[in-house]
């Protein structure tokens, strides 16, 4: 008599079914009522925006005062001119520039910063300099006014043709306290 492989298994599960009877000979049905309610299948995910409220969203954000969308979006600053490049800005955020003067403006009013930053761009950029860095603090002493040298210097640096580019520097060299500032030689 010749044991084959399927008899072998057949086997098993013979004796895995007896085993499972023997364990539930005394195991009684359960009412329906005290029954598990089976899991209804979640309903698929829907995309939150049709495109008209997405257009509506990038309206409203473009009306924002520019005051308002820096303290909204967690205090980092960027901005470019057109013709610069996002390889450009890679490198700029990156801290890829040797940055070859810089200005601290802590605890200056605006009245003081506005000519000493203006000054110093204006110097900067004859001198042949690329990239410098502004220091102008994080606003943590402006209370609930938020940071207001912060703010007006990214407003001045905007409309100052010198400047290129500018972006929140590296967390070692000021993090969202300071900027570096792309300048166009003169």
């Amino acid at each position: 008599m010749f044991i084959t492989r399927h008899s072998l298994l057949e086997n098993t599960v013979t004796d895995e079914d007896a085993e499972f009877r023997r364990a539930m000979s005394g195991a009684k049905p359960l009412k329906r009522s005290e029954r598990a309610p089976h899991a209804k299948p979640k309903p698929r995910a829907k995309a939150r925006f049709a495109r008209a409220d997405e257009r509506a969203v990038l309206a409203e954000s473009l009306e924002d005062d520019l005051d308002v969308i820096e303290q909204d979006s967690g205090g980092a600053l960027r901005f470019q001119r057109q013709h610069v490049g996002r390889r450009t800005m890679r490198k700029l955020a990156r801290g890829g520039y040797s940055v070859q003067d810089e200005i601290d403006l802590h605890g200056m009013t605006l009245a003081e910063a506005k000519p000493r930053l203006a000054d110093f761009i204006d110097y900067s950029a004859t001198q042949g300099k690329l990239c410098v860095r502004v220091m102008h603090g994080k606003g943590l002493g402006s209370g609930e006014r938020g940071p207001v040298l912060k703010n007006a210097v990214n407003r001045w640096l905007r409309n100052w043709d010198s400047v290129l580019a500018f972006v929140s520097t590296r967390q070692v060299d000021g993090g969202t306290g300071a900027i570096y500032v792309l300048l166009q030689q003169n």
